[in-house]
């Protein structure tokens, strides 16, 4: 099994652009990660503010390091989630 992460966000107005390239610059980052099996920022074309972030582990241990990797840090933490209004997350398990 899995361990999986469904995050939707919601940008500040304004904020849409650079929020999508933080994303692109994460996920580009996050995919090297030995336990990372998918990880997908997605954008709504409707709403250029809705994001959505689907990401699968190996298993938790290997969300966990993703956590507390430099790059999240740095890009997550330090940047991305200071340019949202909202953020809400949601934990799965494949089948």
């Amino acid at each position: 099994m899995s361990f999986v992460l469904v995050v939707k966000m919601l940008a500040q107005e304004g904020n849409e652009d650079e929020a999508a390239a933080t994303m692109r610059e994460l996920a580009e980052a996050t995919r090297k990660e030995p336990g990372c099996e998918l990880y997908i920022p997605v954008q709504d074309p409707e709403n250029p503010r809705s994001f959505l972030f689907y990401e699968q582990y190996a298993d938790k241990a290997a969300f966990e390091a993703h956590g507390a990797s430099p790059h999240f840090q740095e890009l997550a933490a330090g940047k991305l989630f200071g340019l949202m209004e909202s953020r809400e997350r949601s934990f799965y398990e494949t089948l």
